[in-house]
């Protein structure tokens, strides 16, 4: 089995490409921006062409960024980066994962998503856009690519603790974090690793779904 994992320098990728190659996989290629920029077709194009894969077992849509502000001050730019990589990124990157899935009749492809995309805070209009535009993109080439033996599901990992996303927040921030957790506690890049992998080697008859890995609850409206 061969996996790829954009937005490769960070932790969860780290992480899961230990966790992937425990569990069988050959090769599991996780570039950086370097070498593979979600927000350029030429970029992506020659990244495939370069690798000439013959078989992708998983793809993992990994690469994202924010660019938190209250919509009055949100610029041109914080609006555009954000849907440009947690997006359009994900779909350029599918497209061409796409072709080489279709022509084996098997792959899957896990978008990494967020809780903000189901629930979104203050200030974060332009990443809970480009989160919930990824659950819809998820479920429609889940439907699309059912029927050929490919899967598609979307994981909301949390707000993880030892990452990028967590170094540079004040301690109160956390804390107010983990306050909105019913069993008090946040996940780890491990936890969310471990699920990812075990999503694709143990579970092949779901696809579709999106799967939230902590403990924050969504109220109905």
């Amino acid at each position: 089995m061969n996996a790829l994992i954009t937005g490769g320098r960070g932790g969860l990728a780290r992480v899961l490409t230990e966790s992937l190659s425990q569990a069988g996989f050959d090769s599991v290629l996780a570039p950086g921006r370097d070498e593979l920029d979600v927000c350029s077709v030429e970029s992506v194009d020659t990244f495939f062409a370069e690798q000439n894969l013959d078989r992708l077992d998983l793809l993992v849509n990994n690469a994202g960024i924010n660019a938190d502000r209250p919509l009055a001050k949100m610029t041109e730019q914080d609006w555009d980066s954000v849907i440009q990589t947690n997006l359009s990124g994900a779909f350029r990157v599918s497209r061409s994962a796409f072709k080489i899935m279709l022509k084996k009749r098997c792959g899957h492809i896990v978008n990494i998503g967020s809780f903000s995309g189901v629930c979104p805070p203050v200030g974060q209009a332009n990443y809970a856009a480009a989160k919930a535009g990824l659950i819809g993109f998820t479920q429609a080439l889940a439907e699309e690519g059912g029927k050929r033996g490919l899967r598609v599901n979307c994981v909301l990992p949390g707000f993880l603790e030892g990452t990028k996303m967590t170094a540079d927040l004040p301690e109160e921030v956390i804390e107010q974090a983990r306050a909105r957790h019913v069993l008090g506690r946040l996940n780890t890049v491990e936890d969310a690793a471990e699920f990812i992998s075990f999503l694709h080697v143990q579970m092949g008859n779901v696809s579709g779904q999106v799967f939230q890995l902590d403990s924050r609850i969504r109220r109905w409206t």
